[in-house]
């Protein structure tokens, strides 16, 4: 206890020394928002290293990289293609790839452990996912770099397109996923959860090889925002939440159908699961509406405009609103909610994706 009570300190008093070197190395081109978001975030991952003590060693690891990365650059974006090190690992587009390479693997790790049962395959499975998230982490840090190398004005939190936001996604969901791990002691879930993340990275590759989608792009006026800093980290903790939900539902109706019952956790695990990970997505989702009708305001002049975006994200809280009511007031619980729970991730995913793709409107930043 308390060498773990030094540990957080440490790391809070690391999180201190870095943000104020950013904040005295950068305030000049920093709004009093975007300062604030950045002592916010001092304060935010202190405490969520504290709440989960190995984030701060995946927090030390993606920091660590993200600035080996930037150090081989030297200022000269060109880097990226004569750097060995770049080239081949960290330039944001390699440790991407890197990324969509090791969660197929990790996927395939985790239903050999399924059948196998040896907590080697399993222990090997959650590691790949783990260097998955850091080598991923790192290239959105280090693309985040490379954006300001392009030009002062062209620099970006990464999140403002769809080959961003589908990384972001992955990693997301691999987190939360990777805390639920290692708090409630199973590995066997792990088959399901990265089916999703699988999904969005073929997705990813299909969009990157096909359209050139990785390629950085000024933003667009409306994005030119700090309220986007938080606005869609904030969006995607709920979209990771509701998929992983989804993935244990599925779970859960094999397991009731008399499927690998000695495989997969009981009911009542897999049922509580989906319950908390429905509950974190929501509250973060809601935060992330509320600040995306500020932010609508703000650019279009007004909260709420019926924009196909707006609409859908409203679909979409009504049915995990409706979800959440039947199981905490109502007391349902089991297959009903197991299969909202699924139909959910439908429903989400045409809020997230296609309404960007196929409907015109203030939120179509992507095309097929």
């Amino acid at each position: 206890m308390m060498f773990q009570k030094k540990s957080d300190n440490l790391f809070f008093l690391f999180l201190l020394a870095v943000g104020s070197y950013a904040l005295y190395t950068f305030h000049t081109y920093m709004d009093h928002y975007e300062m604030g978001i950045l002592v916010g975030s001092i304060f935010g991952f202190s405490w969520l290293g504290n709440f989960w003590q190995v984030f701060k060693k995946y927090f030390l690891a993606v920091f660590l990289l993200s600035l080996i990365g930037i150090y081989f650059y030297n200022g000269n974006l060109i880097s990226a293609e004569t750097n060995f090190i770049l080239k081949y690992f960290l330039a944001s587009q390699s440790s991407i790839m890197w990324m969509s390479a090791l969660f197929p693997l990790a996927l395939l790790t985790y239903w050999f452990y399924m059948f196998n049962q040896q907590i080697f395959y399993g222990s090997l499975a959650s590691k790949f996912t783990w260097l998955a998230t850091t080598i991923g982490m790192t290239g959105l840090m280090v693309r985040w770099f490379e954006s300001y190398l392009i030009g002062i004005d062209i620099g970006h939190i990464p999140v403002s397109n769809l080959y961003e936001v589908f990384v972001l996604f992955c990693l997301i969901t691999a987190l939360i996923y990777l805390y639920y791990e290692e708090k409630i002691g199973t590995m066997k879930l792990g088959a399901f959860v990265l089916i999703v993340i699988n999904a969005a990275i073929a997705f990813l590759l299909w969009y990157t090889f096909s359209k050139g989608a990785d390629q950085i792009q000024p933003l667009v006026p409306a994005l030119q925002s700090y309220w986007m800093k938080i606005h869609v980290p904030a969006n995607f903790i709920g979209y990771g939440a509701f998929a992983m939900a989804a993935m244990i539902s599925i779970a859960y109706l094999i397991r009731d159908k008399g499927y690998m019952t000695r495989s997969l956790p009981s009911q009542h695990v897999l049922d509580d699961m989906t319950y908390k990970a429905i509950a974190i997505g929501f509250i973060f989702f809601t935060i992330a509406t509320i600040l995306g009708a500020i932010w609508a305001a703000e650019a279009w002049g007004g909260y709420w405009s019926w924009d196909p975006k707006e609409t859908w994200a409203l679909i979409v809280w009504l049915n995990y609103a409706a979800w959440l009511h039947l199981r905490l007031i109502k007391g349902l619980r089991g297959t009903l909610l197991a299969w909202w729970s699924v139909i959910g991730l439908i429903i989400t995913t045409f809020c997230f994706l296609g309404v960007n793709l196929f409907l015109s409107g203030l939120h179509s930043y992507g095309e097929l």
